[in-house]
């Protein structure tokens, strides 16, 4: 790195939204770099499902959907006050920028998801957009392992790509699994180029594929990227953003910036003095789903530092999840995301005094937001437990427990029972490991059972839905999310509240200019993605509701930046 370089447009961040402004900004003729303290790049959004919220995106020609759909099911789900003038820019440009994003070479296609809050008017199921598998040996073979690689569960014993469907086959051990399992595995083994090349599976899908396609584009247009470099602080001139300060290896440096810096660097989940300041139920950092102590607010604190405001800061985009001892490694620590194990049959979630207090299966941020709202009302969640018989433990995943037809007991570690995973013959008996009152959970339970055989859960109306039955098990009826918990032995493993980020961050307007405390946009200054406040507020909309936003405002960021500097096109 040389001690002083410039570009037009400075990107710090290399996830969904740093990419997007490099790509946009670098089609319009701009000279951009990328900064990303990292060693890989691809930030939080190479290791996530990669899809992408996007209302009314018409891939497959006209199917109803419209902005005005959007808007009323928006209305009708935000829970605080948010910019209209920038929620409505993000529902202008985001199918724009899809656009642009195909017309880039990056494929995409609409998934069937059901909006998060399928009962709320203007709910659909297919506003969700994925790009299918992508050759990661496409971005050169010096590129291909740089790329941020995704967590071992979201690939098949640790080393085998899968996509949405390979992944709810095994999931759900639909019919032929298998065979799925025997074609990965060959699959990879055949590839015997790439395997002298990296033990990286060539498949980059989801939150890879992505970023991979992506990157691709970026790369094709001239990007410049810096790995192993670090913010610290902005370099402001004459009220203006001008560069940023930056240190690689601990050795100082500037990159100015002629008509524009954006923090695309992610939000502050791993920084735990944040965490204290913001959120009412903290909760630890080492809970994060996220890649560990990436994302630690720097962005945020510079500017911050020269007067910037934020909005949202009060939650995350939670996720339930649960810590288990890494393989080989039982000093360290993975964390395991739950999303979709909480809501299966033959199981149940309880609070520490025995009681349930959400629809399990409910959308995953939801639920974390239930765990907050029973913390505060109770004292007894964060952890919860989640509670389910023989049944589940031979079909279903609960987190980083795999179930018995992949891991059985004789393989579980011994340090694991009484620790991360509680086994017992009897419900009482159960309690009384997880020291949970025996008579409440006893209760819980058969209500849970008498639930199973009516099919309809009163309470919390679990499995009476198409997002809840959407991730249940179809075999089981009357309701596919419920299911007797009567088979010995019986479990638990302690839920910890996650998340994949932080919803609030940076005040932005509807150009993703950052906004001083007087509401005043910083000149120069620009944030998109979880550095940024969520254009939703307190709302998980969605499927995809991080990184389409993400994107969509680093397009928009870019436009913006190139109107300025008078290099527009079309």
């Amino acid at each position: 790195m040389d001690a002083s370089e410039t570009f037009d447009v400075v990107v710090v961040g290399s996830g969904a939204a740093g990419a997007m402004t490099a790509l946009r900004a670098a089609s319009q003729g701009l000279r951009v770099v990328i900064l990303e303290k990292a060693h890989k790049f691809g930030g939080t959004s190479a290791t996530s499902g990669g899809v992408m919220w996007i209302p009314d995106h018409r891939l497959d020609g006209d199917k109803g959907d419209s902005q005005a759909s959007a808007r009323e099911y928006l209305a009708a789900t935000i829970g605080v006050p948010v910019n209209e003038e920038r929620l409505g820019a993000y529902l202008d440009a985001a199918p724009e920028m899809l656009r642009f994003l195909k017309a880039s070479g990056v494929q995409v296609m609409a998934a069937a998801w059901p909006d998060y809050f399928p009962d709320r008017p203007g709910a659909r199921a297919d506003r969700s957009v994925i790009v299918p598998t992508f050759d990661g040996r496409l971005l050169g073979d010096a590129r291909y392992p740089l790329m941020r690689e995704q967590y071992n569960r979201f690939k098949l014993f640790g080393r085998y790509s899968m996509d949405l469907v390979e992944t709810f086959a095994l999931m759900m051990q639909q019919k032929g699994w298998r065979m799925t399992v025997a074609k990965m595995i060959t699959r990879y083994w055949r590839d015997r180029a790439t395997r002298k090349v990296s033990h990286r599976d060539r498949r980059f899908t989801q939150g890879a594929a992505l970023m991979g396609a992506t990157y691709k584009a970026v790369f094709d247009h001239g990007v410049a990227l810096r790995l192993e470099t670090k913010l610290e602080s902005l370099v402001v001139e004459n009220g203006r953003v001008t560069g940023v300060n930056v240190t690689r290896f601990g050795k100082p440096g500037v990159i100015a910036a002629r008509h524009g810096v954006m923090l695309a660097a992610g939000g502050f989940e791993w920084n735990q003095a944040l965490r204290d300041r913001f959120y009412p139920v903290p909760g630890l950092a080492r809970h994060s789903s996220t890649p560990e102590d990436a994302n630690r607010g720097e962005a945020l604190i510079a500017a911050e530092a020269i007067g910037a405001d934020v909005e949202h800061t009060r939650s995350g985009w939670w996720i339930p999840t649960m810590t288990l001892p890494m393989k080989g490694a039982s000093n360290f620590h993975e964390i395991h995301q739950a999303a979709f194990d909480v809501g299966r049959p033959w199981s149940v979630c309880v609070n520490r005094n025995g009681d349930r207090f959400v629809d399990e299966a409910t959308g995953y941020d939801s639920f974390g937001k239930a765990m907050v709202e029973d913390q505060l009302k109770t004292g007894a969640n964060c952890p919860c437990w989640l509670i389910f018989d023989a049944k589940f433990r031979a079909k279903f995943s609960a987190g980083g427990l795999m179930p018995t037809v992949h891991t059985p007991e004789h393989k579980l570690p011994g340090d694991w029972w009484d620790h991360y995973v509680f086994r017992a013959d009897s419900i009482e008996a159960l309690a009384a490991r997880i020291d949970v009152p025996v008579e409440r959970l006893l209760a819980t339970v058969a209500n849970m059972n008498a639930c199973a055989k009516t099919g309809v859960d009163p309470e919390f109306g679990r499995g009476m839905n198409i997002y809840d039955q959407f991730f249940g098990d179809p075999t089981v009826t009357p309701n596919p999310n419920l299911g007797p918990i009567d088979k010995p032995p019986f479990y638990a493993v302690p839920i910890n509240n996650g998340d994949l980020g932080t919803k609030g961050g940076l005040r932005c307007d509807a150009r993703a200019r950052v906004l001083d405390k007087g509401g005043t946009p910083i000149p120069g200054l620009y944030a998109a993605g979880n550095c940024s406040a969520s254009p939703f507020g307190d709302c998980y909309p969605g499927a995809g509701a991080t990184i389409g936003p993400a994107m969509t405002f680093g397009f928009v960021a870019a436009n913006d930046i190139a109107e300025r500097s008078g290099n527009q096109r079309a």
